[in-house]
């Protein structure tokens, strides 16, 4: 079974920002998101973006009393599914989804993870970007980014 990739709002919001939303399908060919995600984004999605929402919907009230609607989807859609990534940088949302046991990782992983496969040259260009927008990038979340890909 071919992993699934989830995405919550921040990373398409983010990327969408910075030109760079493509890398999402060079590096993984189809996303899954979720109705309440493509709401957030509210941007038309690419066609290599496929829209399911959780079968659980009990499930996800629950988890809706912890994180916000679109995380709370995307984290009952990860748990729906075997083997999945889900791509989420709000803290309090990776934080519970690694409580329930799901494969993250965020933004800054995706780009990182761009640059190791020869997609873009420089995470530390993409960084730059990045800080020329609301989204907000610890100095130690930088640096990690930095080494992991060969820039320090």
């Amino acid at each position: 079974m071919q992993r699934v990739i989830i995405s919550d709002t921040s990373c398409l919001i983010l990327l969408q920002n910075i030109g760079h939303l493509d890398l999402l399908n060079k590096l993984f060919g189809i996303i899954v998101t979720t109705s309440y995600v493509a709401a957030e984004f509210a941007l038309t999605l690419p066609s290599w973006f496929e829209i399911i929402d959780p079968q659980n919907k009990k499930y996800q009230s629950i988890i809706e009393s912890s994180v916000d609607k679109g995380e709370a989807s995307a984290i009952a859609l990860a748990i729906e599914f075997d083997e999945s990534l889900l791509i989420i940088d709000d803290l309090k949302g990776r934080r519970f989804a690694q409580n329930l046991g799901l494969n993250i990782t965020g933004t800054i992983g995706i780009i990182v993870e761009a640059k190791l496969l020869g997609f873009i040259p420089s995470v530390g260009e993409i960084i730059t970007k990045i800080r020329e927008t609301d989204f907000r990038i610890s100095e130690k979340i930088e640096l990690i980014a930095l080494k992991k890909a060969g820039e320090l």
